[in-house]
C-alpha cells in the first residue's frame, strides 16, 4: 500500500508520460495477465466519466490491477458509486481518490441544456444523472465552470456522503482530490 500523496505522483507522473507519447506501460495492456487472479493492490481510485475517449488507465499511463475505476456518466456520485470508493479504500487499501470530470462532458451539456430550457431530459435514468448533476451548476455558467462545479459536488458528496469515508479521511487514512482531463490536450489537471 502506497500513500495518497505517492498515488498522486505517480498519477501525475503517468499523465506526463502519456501526452508526452512516452507511456512506459503500452506493452503491458497487451494480453492477459493471469497473476492478477489471485488479487487485487490497486494504488489509487479513479470516479471517472463513461465517456469512451477517457481511457482512464492509458491517460495516467498505468498498467492492468493499477486502479480502481468506477466510471459513470457524468462522473456523479450515487449510492453504488459511494459503496465502490468504500470497498476500494477499506478491503483493498486505495488512499487516494480522484473524482476525474473531463472536457465537454455531455451529462454536463445536458444538465446545462435543461436549466436553459433548450432541451428536456425525457428518460427517468438519463435524468437520475442530470438529477445529480444539476445542484453544482446555473443556467447561466459556461462549460468548463460546470465541468469545474461538478467534480467539486462529486469530491464533496464522497467527502460527507458515507460515516466510513469520513472516518478514513480524519485519520489521514485517505485523500480526495478533483481533477480535470482535457480531451484536447491529454492534460489532467488538479483542482486546488
Amino acid at each position: 500500500m502506497i500513500t495518497a500523496d505517492k498515488a498522486l505522483e505517480r498519477l501525475k507522473e503517468g499523465n506526463r508520460r502519456f501526452v508526452a507519447g512516452e507511456s512506459a506501460h503500452a506493452n503491458s495492456m497487451r494480453g492477459f495477465h493471469p497473476d492478477l487472479a489471485k488479487g487485487q493492490t490497486p494504488f489509487a481510485t479513479v470516479l471517472a466519466c463513461s465517456d469512451s475517449r477517457v481511457p482512464t488507465e492509458l491517460i495516467f499511463d498505468v498498467g492492468f490491477g493499477d486502479l480502481f475505476v468506477i466510471r459513470v456518466a457524468g462522473n456523479v456520485v450515487a449510492p453504488s458509486q459511494i459503496g465502490s470508493v468504500e470497498y476500494a479504500a477499506s478491503v483493498l487499501g486505495a488512499r487516494l481518490v480522484v473524482v476525474l470530470g473531463h472536457s465537454n462532458c455531455g451529462a454536463v451539456v445536458a444538465t446545462l441544456q435543461e436549466l436553459r430550457k433548450e432541451a428536456s431530459v425525457r428518460s427517468p435514468n438519463l435524468r437520475s444523472i442530470v438529477d445529480r448533476v444539476q445542484p453544482a451548476v446555473r443556467p447561466d455558467d459556461t462549460l468548463e465552470t460546470a465541468i469545474t462545479a461538478n467534480v467539486r459536488l462529486s469530491v464533496e458528496r464522497l467527502t460527507h456522503g458515507s460515516q466510513m469515508l469520513e472516518e478514513l479521511l480524519d485519520s489521514d487514512d485517505l485523500t480526495i482530490v478533483g481533477a480535470e482531463y482535457s480531451i484536447e490536450t491529454g492534460e489532467v489537471t488538479y483542482l486546488e
